[in-house]
């Protein structure tokens, strides 16, 4: 998985004087999940669009495939699809119509868009609604409905933006495990709120915030260098106590120590503690302290984002 089939360089979009997106270059791999993270406001959605072609950017440019978005050849549009943040349907049309008239906007005859329709509804567990007007569906159905009328063209890339956005657990289960199964079949962009999603689905994380990308890296990779760190439980063995032996003792691999005189705990704090746990071990054991047992809280892609982009609510 190492070919680029979606690119964008320098690209910058401006609303009325307010900078939205500022000199964005990144690249995103052949059959991929690539989470695109961000605050509110962060310049998320301006960059989807421009990325899908349905915004021109004041500077820069977007290639599929190493070709310009911008050329205005409709055939590059429609291999990307796109699944909006808002449910976006037609009220008095059947869930199947709905996939038909799509299919056909793409360019695709009634036929094969009727046969993508079919064979997504049952994907999508929604088979028994196809002949049901779409504003009768649940919530959760009509969500699984616009992915699949995001897919009904059968493109190369598809946007999910916010997917899971107000589904009951057994829907998000359905939505997160069917992302999954496009997975290396299809490039999936995949916009969330929920870093944990973020964490089990993408293979590559970018997270922006004021229009400028500030990481680009797999999630596990971004766990061991950003945030405050992994924090481990180590039970000592000893009576041994004092905080200050144990920060000498650890001052080269971990950025907190703390100990609870009380349980006998010591917590220490580090980035990549995991690979970095055998070290810590040497270190007390050489100062005088018998570890035990070991329990670990380990560093979130939460944590990441939160050390980024900061506690400040956003509107």
């Amino acid at each position: 998985m190492t070919n680029t089939v979606l690119q964008a360089e320098s690209l910058s979009k401006s609303y009325h004087g307010l900078q939205a997106v500022k000199n964005l270059t990144m690249a995103v791999l052949e059959g991929e999940v690539f989470g695109f993270l961000g605050p509110n406001g962060a310049g998320k959605t301006t960059t989807i669009n421009m990325l899908c072609g349905l915004l021109r950017p004041d500077s820069g440019r977007v290639l599929l495939h190493g070709t310009p978005l911008s050329g205005g050849d409709e055939r590059l549009k429609a291999l990307v699809g796109v699944c909006p943040q808002n449910i976006v349907l037609w009220e008095r049309l059947t869930c199947l119509e709905q996939l038909v008239f799509i299919g056909q906007m793409y360019g695709l005859s009634a036929g094969l868009a009727r046969q993508n329709g079919l064979r997504l509804l049952a994907e999508l567990d929604l088979e028994e609604k196809r002949d049901k007007l779409a504003r009768t569906l649940s919530g959760g159905m009509q969500r699984r409905l616009n992915v699949a009328m995001a897919l009904v063209h059968d493109p190369q890339i598809v946007v999910l933006d916010e997917p899971e956005a107000g589904l009951d657990p057994q829907s998000r289960v359905k939505v997160r495990e069917y992302i999954q199964s496009l997975a290396r079949r299809k490039t999936v962009i995949l916009t969330t709120h929920n870093m944990d999603e973020a964490d089990r689905l993408a293979d590559r994380v970018a997270i922006i915030d004021h229009g400028e990308l500030l990481v680009l890296d797999t999630p596990e990779l971004l766990k061991q260098r950003v945030g405050e760190g992994d924090v481990l439980e180590i039970h000592l063995n000893n009576g041994l106590t004092g905080v200050e032996t144990a920060q000498k003792a650890l001052h080269s691999l971990a950025s907190e120590v703390s100990l609870d005189l009380t349980s006998q705990v010591l917590r220490v704090r580090s980035l990549n503690a995991v690979g970095r746990l055998a070290d810590i071990l040497e270190a007390l054991s050489a100062a005088g302290f018998k570890p035990g047992q070991v329990n670990l809280h380990a560093n979130t892609l939460e944590d990441v984002f939160i050390q980024l982009t900061g506690r400040r609510l956003r509107e």
